[in-house]
């Protein structure tokens, strides 16, 4: 790909469980053809270790990342093939507040946070950029961008429902969670997949990661 006219999606990690989603996704965007450039939060290092067992390290972030990306759900390790989509993948440390992606005249065709912890839903609705997570977010709502906040957190006091409203207001898709069961889910990646594929269906990325309601009733059990 000619990199003066890569235009990427910015995937940010944040510190909330559910690092399964996250994979999903950038698996999602990678099937898709998409350029993508990466942000892990410190916070969800830990999450990440505690969830799957791997050390997210910068010096070996590429390794890291295949190793992550092609476990499953399940926790099963090498459940996808990606080895041979990760080369247009661009990582920036959470700590490098002069990144690319922290400005505006960077490209980019808009940022997904996936998960989004409360605190990073607060940092972004009040503008804190604290980290590189939150400086992306600000700058992709000040550009007009599309801003796709996938929360995950239960449950939800007033503080942090005002901050998923701020955002609302300034133009982001706030995104719980909440996998649905009409597609037929038999195992745990079905319900992660579902998650992800509605944060690509808000980014306006094509997937094939969930089965579609197509007004049938008892659809999904016939499709078995």
């Amino acid at each position: 790909m000619n990199d003066g006219k890569r235009t990427p999606w910015i995937v940010g990690v944040s510190g909330a469980s559910g690092t399964p989603y996250a994979a999903a996704v950038l698996r999602g965007l990678l099937a898709a053809g998409e350029s993508v450039d990466l942000v892990v939060s410190r916070a969800s290092r830990l999450t990440l270790l505690d969830e799957t067992g791997i050390s997210f390290r910068d010096a070996h972030w590429r390794e890291d990342l295949a190793v992550w990306l092609a476990r499953g759900a399940d926790g099963k390790p090498d459940a996808f093939d990606v080895s041979d989509r990760l080369g247009d993948v661009r990582y920036w440390a959470a700590g490098d507040l002069g990144a690319g992606p922290s400005s505006g005249s960077y490209p980019a065709k808009g940022m997904l946070v996936v998960p989004a912890s409360t605190a990073a839903v607060a940092g972004v609705a009040l503008g804190l950029s604290k980290d590189l997570l939150q400086r992306v977010a600000s700058v992709t709502l000040k550009e007009r961008r599309p801003l796709v906040v996938c929360v995950r957190e239960t449950p939800l006091n007033g503080q942090t429902l005002k901050h998923m409203v701020t955002l609302d207001e300034a133009g982001a898709v706030v995104l719980p969670a909440s996998p649905a069961f009409y597609a037929g889910a038999t195992h745990i990646q079905d319900l992660v997949d579902f998650v992800a594929g509605r944060v690509l269906d808000a980014a306006g990325v094509p997937h094939q990661l969930y089965r579609r309601w197509e007004g049938e009733l008892g659809g999904a059990l016939s499709s078995d």
